[in-house]
This record gives structure tokens, C-alpha cells and sequence, in this order.
């Protein structure tokens, strides 16, 4: 979602990359390439799966990064993750159907399995991720009631807006209770790349290669949002019913010129350099704002130290509300994403989400200086009495 920034305000709350960092010229180049080399192939209707090329490409990149990449009856080239989504959604459920969801998760991803009128079932999670035990007992308890559980989306990696990411035995038990249960995982992965500390641990999808794993991949984070292009892993009926979809059908495979362009991009090999880049500049940034927390924040907030993505998870102190609190903070110059929207069934009062990955280290610092102002004004006046 695109908006204006607005003077004055250091906006916390994004989901977005820092523009700066956009690869505009290596993007130049590529398209020059393209158009020059393959005009007609670009230019034309694309197929259903997405190019040739770009599925070379990108299978090749997936052998490097992560050292395992699916065959081509497995990958599919998606207008970035969330149309991927819909699309599972459109050929895996129907109104009514139950869906289980990370709590907290992606608030647009809620958004759009709404669109599908699915029945979403908030699944407990903690600060190491998705309790496993209480998800057994979930879908135990759906299954006794004759109501299958028809998919469990989560973002595994990185988690937006948490942090948290599942270690390995988590995902080795999560592809368990997919085969056991029969439903399937949808994998939102899209920051798995952008690792600040040490490498995540392998994909749900590459650990278990025969469960019902779908898992999700972007360009947005790791490119260019506005590309609009990203992939899917998935068992190969997946791919052929989303192949077979009658979008595809009228209109050919989604985002064609774009994917060649990327595909031309990660062919002269800057993709791997930008990404390199994002990691450096990203990892200091994300340092500098856990340091402006500890400097200026009151002692009774807490958070987790990501070890990637884009955000900070920041719990407030007892009897603040984040979305009473955000008016002042806007005031002052601040702003952040309040906890409710993230929560499938309402809570999260006391959290907000932090992004730091669009501002100057400067501007960081004085965002947390800021965000420390106004939490400690509002516990000298508490909200119920003042309003803040």
C-alpha cells in the first residue's frame, strides 16, 4: 500500500523498503537488455507459470542462497505474495472453511483470506513462534467436530510484525500436523533473505518436500516493491490448478515484461550484490533503533531483538494502549502501527509494530527520543484519566 509521507513525522509504521536503496540504474540496464535482445518474447503474452528465464534464474538463486531449489513443476512466477495468496485461497477454500492463522500475524494477510469469507482461528504463539502443542489440540478439537482445518498461513521467517522466527524443530513438527491433519501450510517467506545476524534455518517447504507446504517468495523486499513480482513453491496439482485459473487463461502469465527484466538483473548478477547492501545498511539500522529503545524508552517496555526483516515488536508498559497513545505520538512527530491489527481475534492493546528500515540512523534516534517523550508523559498521565 503506497501513501504520502507526511512532513515533520518519522513514520514508523511502514512496510516499505528505504527507496534510496532502490536499484534503479541495475534496473535500467536489464530493461535496455531486454528489450534489445528479446523484444518480442517480452513484449508478447507470457505463459501461465511465469517465463522460462526467470524460472532459470530464480531456480539457480535458490541453489545458491539456500542450496536446495524446487523443480519446475513446482515454482510459479505470482504478482508478489499477496496475489499468491489470494490465489491459493481462490483454489484451496471455500466461504466458511476454517483457516488457521499465526497470532499475531501479517494484518493484510488477514485482510485478504477475509476477502474469502474464511472462518480464521488465531493459533497461540510465543516468543520463540508457533506452540506446536497447542496447535495439536486445535485441530484435534476441530477434527472431533467434523469441521477440517483447510490451511494454516504464517510468516516463518522474520515473523511480521513479531521478529520471531521458528527454529528447525518447529518446522519439522509443523510439516507432521500438516500431513497428519491433511491441510495445507501456507508459507509467507518473504523475508527469509534478509537475515542481519546469522542464517535462518531451511524453509518449512525445502524440510518437508512431500507435505502440502506452499511457500511464499517476494521481490518487494529484496528488489523493488513496485516490480509487483514475486514466486511460489508448491506440490505440482497447486501449480496446474493456478495455471488453469481463468485470469491466467485470458491474460497469460502475470507481470511477463517485469519478470524478464529480473530475470536480466539476476543474470548479470546484481541481485546478490543488492541484497549484500540491504543486509549491511538494514542490520546497522536495526541497531541503532533497539539502541534509541534502551536509551529513551521507559524501563517497563520490552520488545525482541530481531535477527532480521523489517521490524521491531514493542510491548508498552502495563496500562498503556497502543492505538490511545498514537494520536500523541503524531503529534510529537511519530508514528508507528498499533497491535490490534495484527491479531486475528482481537488484542494486542499493548504492542505496536516499528519499522526501520526507511530512515537515516539520524532520524531513527531521534524517532526513538521522540517515541520515549510521549510514553513517559502518557504513564505520568494515564490514558483513562487524560487521554494522554
Amino acid at each position: 500500500m503506497q501513501y504520502e509521507l507526511r512532513p515533520g513525522v518519522i513514520e514508523f509504521r511502514s512496510g516499505h523498503p528505504d527507496l534510496g536503496l532502490l536499484p534503479a540504474e541495475g534496473l535500467l540496464e536489464a530493461t535496455r537488455i531486454v528489450v534489445e535482445r528479446e523484444p518480442r518474447q517480452a513484449l508478447s503474452y507470457g505463459a501461465e507459470q511465469g517465463p522460462g528465464c526467470l524460472i532459470r534464474q530464480l531456480r539457480a538463486w535458490l541453489e545458491r542462497e539456500e542450496g536446495a531449489a524446487p523443480p519446475v513443476k513446482r515454482l510459479m512466477i505470482t504478482g508478489g505474495s499477496s496475489q499468491a495468496l489470494d490465489m491459493c485461497c481462490m483454489i484451496l477454500t471455500r466461504p466458511g472453511d476454517l483457516a488457521l492463522v499465526q497470532s499475531p500475524t501479517y494484518h493484510l494477510a488477514l485482510r485478504v483470506l477475509r476477502d474469502h469469507q474464511l472462518d480464521l482461528v488465531p493459533v497461540v504463539s510465543d516468543d520463540e513462534g508457533v506452540q506446536l502443542e497447542a496447535l495439536e489440540k486445535t485441530l484435534m478439537g476441530y477434527q472431533a467436530q467434523g469441521r477440517p482445518v483447510k490451511l494454516l498461513y504464517l510468516v516463518s521467517t522474520f515473523n511480521n510484525p513479531s521478529g520471531v522466527s521458528l527454529n528447525i524443530e518447529q518446522r519439522k513438527g509443523l510439516a507432521v500436523l500438516a500431513q497428519r491433519f491433511g491441510f495445507t501450510v501456507i508459507e509467507d517467506d518473504v523475508y527469509h533473505q534478509l537475515w542481519y545476524e546469522r542464517p535462518p534455518p531451511p524453509s518449512v517447504y525445502n524440510l518437508a518436500p512431500e507435505a502440502c507446504v506452499v511457500r511464499l517468495g517476494s521481490f518487494s523486499k529484496i528488489l523493488a516493491p513496485g516490480l509487483r513480482l514475486g514466486w511460489m513453491s508448491a506440490p505440482p496439482e497447486i501449480i496446474e490448478r493456478c495455471k488453469k485459473s481463468g485470469v491466467l487463461d485470458s491474460g497469460g502469465g502475470l507481470g511477463h515484461f517485469t519478470a524478464h527484466v529480473v530475470a536480466a538483473f539476476m543474470e548479470l548478477g546484481l541481485l546478490d550484490e543488492h541484497i549484500e547492501t540491504l543486509r549491511a545498511v538494514y542490520t546497522e539500522r536495526c541497531n541503532a533503533l533497539i539502541q534509541g529503545l534502551e536509551e529513551h524508552l521507559p524501563e517497563a517496555c520490552s520488545w525482541l531483538n530481531p535477527g532480521g526483516g523489517f521490524f521491531v515488536w514493542l510491548r508498552l508498559p502495563p496500562g498503556l494502549d497502543s492505538s490511545v497513545v498514537l494520536p500523541v505520538a503524531e503529534g510529537s512527530g511519530v508514528s508507528y502501527l498499533p497491535g490490534p491489527p495484527f491479531y486475528a481475534d482481537g488484542g494486542g492493546e499493548s504492542y505496536c509494530r516499528l519499522n526501520f528500515t526507511m530512515w537515516s540512523l539520524q532520524d531513527i534516534e531521534e524517532g526513538a527520543r521522540r517515541l520515549g517523550r510521549v510514553l513517559h508523559h502518557c504513564l505520568a498521565h494515564p490514558p483513562e484519566a487524560h487521554k494522554c
